[in-house]
């Protein structure tokens, strides 16, 4: 009874986190002002728009790289 109750416990709270989570992106709209001439704000977002869209690739290639090479050990192994 006791690890029923707190599997419960541990199931609502991930529940609750998880929805922290997704809805911690919908408030942090617009983090740098780019719309101002003059004091640099567009030159920060670009740069910011850069390194998430590299950061982004580069974990797509990193996630494709590791995926090929365990495509080799899932067939050994079957």
């Amino acid at each position: 009874m006791l690890r029923r109750i707190r599997a419960l416990v541990g199931l609502g709270l991930c529940t609750v986190g998880a929805l922290l989570a997704l809805a911690a992106p919908a408030s942090a709209q617009q983090l740098v002002d780019a719309g101002k001439e003059g004091d640099g704000s567009g030159g920060l977002a670009f740069v910011i728009m850069v390194v998430v869209i590299v950061s982004i690739g580069g974990s797509l290639f990193f996630m494709d790289h590791v995926r090929r090479n365990r495509l080799p050990q899932d067939d050994e192994t079957q």
